[in-house]
């Protein structure tokens, strides 16, 4: 029976494929293979001892070495005796010189390797489509919003840009990040490298060009956790900025605004008491997945200081941390593309929020133009605020109110009055920043 919703309810195949206990144990395997071919290049085990053991890799079952673990209690020590098992001829040789981190900690990099190519092109993925919704609608003009009220109005297609702009540094952190993540080592049981002779610091290198890892610089028995708790802590900012996205399209949706709405399908049911319904139900599980996300960097912080030259503290835990971070950042990273490529945009309920105010929203494009004419800016902020307040408690036009002001009449015309309130004329660069922040981040990552 299914316990963890990961079982059956969040993540895609290709994520949990790589998290998956068989995976894990070929990665093994896979180091064992290559640490036995750069022993073989300098002649510390015997010629042919490397081929042979190469295909023991392929052909131990990760069963076997779990049969194998549940009798003796040692992981690593297992999966060396089913794989001599497979190598009657040479499989004394398997794990000459190497501490089980040696092998664990450079599988582990194996699997952040292959789950950071596969969250690299959807990052990809999702920012191209934000700046396809950003470019579609740079003209769109819409209230903007501080405080939870309606402040000068804005765009859709600035709201994506800077979206995008965020998911882009997300991508270069990976980028960044990827060669201190994606790492491994062959360091043996404290660091010196002594089982291996002479020809350790040569051994570590081959074996990570054998595996397209970067290699350690130093280590003690395991690779240090800071490179682990930068990776979480990337994973934690991309589920935040994804959170950030649906917490805005979950406000938006609301009845009394309304401007976007997620997909609806014809079949779907909102609500068990109440048909009306169309929640956000994929923004909500997109911002409270987030906190799971979140929640792993306490232990990956924890998991640094560990005694002496290690403990076995952090072993525990990253068998936790790690799968469920990469499982539901991959999840929250796949569900917002899918998400955002169905979202709805209701341009008359955009129109309508935009003109609620009766003009309030444009006291400030009044008051700058007012100091441009000779008004005082400070003088011209007590006018229009003044004003504001009227036409608030009133519930009159600006316009109205404005036209009543002898100081506003003497610098400005009816005309104009009526142009400064227009809100669609007050998006000052927003159109050319999204064009050039476009272009920008084409040519950075998507060309």
């Amino acid at each position: 029976m299914s316990i963890h919703p990961i079982e059956f309810r969040y993540g895609t195949k290709e994520m949990k494929a790589i998290w998956e206990e068989d995976f894990r144990l070929r990665c093994l395997f896979r180091v064992e293979a290559a640490l036995s071919r750069a022993e073989e290049d300098l002649g510390m085990i015997p010629n042919g001892a490397a081929a042979e053991i190469a295909a023991a890799a392929e052909s131990t079952r990760p069963e076997r070495a779990k049969q194998i673990e549940d009798e003796i209690g040692h992981d690593m020590m297992a999966t060396v005796l089913a794989m001599a098992e497979e190598s009657p001829k040479y499989g004394e040789w398997i794990h000459l010189g190497a501490t089980s981190n040696d092998i664990l900690d450079t599988a582990t990099g194996l699997q952040i390797k292959a789950s950071l190519d596969i969250l690299e092109p959807k990052l990809k993925a999702l920012l191209a489509l934000l700046l396809d919704k950003a470019i579609k609608n740079k003209g769109l003009v819409c209230a903007g919003r501080t405080h939870g009220q309606i402040a000068v109005p804005t765009t859709y297609g600035l709201r994506f840009a800077i979206w995008a702009s965020e998911i882009a540094r997300h991508i270069e952190r990976l980028q960044q990040l990827r060669p201190r993540a994606a790492v491994g080592k062959m360091s043996g049981a404290v660091g010196t490298q002594a089982a291996y002779g002479k020809n350790g610091i040569e051994i570590q290198r081959r074996v990570m060009q054998h595996l397209g890892l970067t290699e350690v610089d130093v280590s003690n028995q395991v690779i240090q956790r800071d490179r682990h708790a930068e990776m979480v802590c990337w994973m934690a900012l991309v589920a935040s900025t994804l959170d950030k996205i649906f917490v805005e399209m979950r406000s938006l949706q609301r009845t009394e605004i309304a401007e976007v709405e997620e997909g609806f399908g014809k079949k779907q049911v909102g609500s068990s008491t109440m048909p009306h319904k169309r929640n956000p139900i994929k923004s909500e599980q997109i911002c409270g997945l987030s906190r799971v996300v979140r929640a792993q960097l306490i232990p990956a912080f924890e998991n640094i200081p560990l005694w002496d030259e290690r403990d076995l503290t952090n072993s525990s835990c990253e068998r936790v941390v790690f799968p469920e971070a990469f499982i539901f950042t991959d999840h929250l990273i796949t569900l917002a593309t899918r998400t955002l490529d169905r979202l709805m945009l209701r341009p008359e309920n955009i129109e309508r929020n935009l003109v609620l105010l009766h003009g309030l929203n444009m006291a400030e494009n009044v008051m700058v133009e007012l100091a441009k004419k000779g008004v005082g800016r400070q003088q011209a902020h007590e006018i229009m605020r003044q004003s504001s307040m009227i036409a608030f408690e009133n519930k009159r036009e600006l316009a109205d109110v404005l036209m009543e002001n002898e100081t506003v009449m003497k610098n400005l015309s009816a005309q104009e009055i009526t142009a400064l309130l227009d809100p669609h004329k007050y998006i000052g660069t927003a159109i050319s920043q999204v064009e050039r922040l476009y272009e920008k981040l084409h040519k950075a990552y998507l060309a």
